[in-house]
C-alpha cells in the first residue's frame, strides 16, 4: 500500500500526492477491496454454503426468481456448473424449483424461506462486522469512506 504510516494507527491516515495518481491508486484500490471481500465473506450465517452457492443465493434474493441459464449468466458462469449449484441449494431446502408459467419446458428458481434467512443472516453478520471495524475509524476517515462508496457505486456501474 501506498500510504503513509501504519495503517492500523488511530487518526486520519495521511497519503502522498503519488497514490493519488489513477495508477497507483488503481493497484491500491483493487488490493484494499479484494481483502476486504476476501474478509468480509467469512462472516456468514452457515460454513455449510459455498460463496458460490451464497452469490447465487444473495442474486435470486436481489434480482428476484429466474430460470438456472439467467442466473449463471447474472453470476458469469457457464449453465452445467450453475446447475449443479442449484441443486446443493434445493437440496439443502433453501431454492426451489418452479415450473415457468409462461413456458412449461423451463423450470423458474426461487427462494425459500430458508433461503431467504440465510441471506439475510449473512448480510446482518457481515454488515455487523463491517460496522464495527468503521466505529473504530476516526469520523474523518469513515467520511472519507462514505463518498468513496459513493464513487465506488459509480465506477462499478459505469
Amino acid at each position: 500500500m501506498t500510504s503513509s504510516g501504519d495503517e492500523r494507527s488511530d487518526g486520519p491516515v495521511v497519503v502522498p500526492p503519488s497514490a493519488c495518481r489513477p495508477a497507483p491508486l488503481a493497484g491500491d484500490l483493487r488490493v484494499a477491496v479484494t481483502r476486504a471481500t476476501r474478509r468480509m465473506r467469512l462472516e456468514r450465517s452457515s460454513e455449510q454454503i459455498t460463496d458460490g452457492q451464497y452469490a447465487a443465493l444473495a442474486a435470486l434474493a436481489n434480482r428476484g426468481p429466474m430460470t438456472t441459464t439467467a442466473l449463471a449468466e447474472d453470476q458469469h458462469v457457464q449453465t452445467p456448473p450453475m446447475s449443479r449449484t442449484v441443486g446443493h441449494l434445493v437440496d439443502a431446502g433453501l431454492v426451489r424449483r418452479d415450473e415457468d408459467p409462461n413456458d412449461g419446458r423451463q423450470t423458474v428458481l426461487s427462494l425459500t424461506e430458508a433461503g431467504m434467512t440465510e441471506v439475510k443472516e449473512t448480510r446482518r453478520r457481515r454488515n455487523a462486522w463491517l460496522a464495527q471495524r468503521l466505529a473504530e475509524l476516526d469520523p474523518a476517515d469513515r467520511e472519507v469512506l462514505a463518498r468513496a462508496a459513493v464513487l465506488l457505486e459509480r465506477i462499478a456501474t459505469r
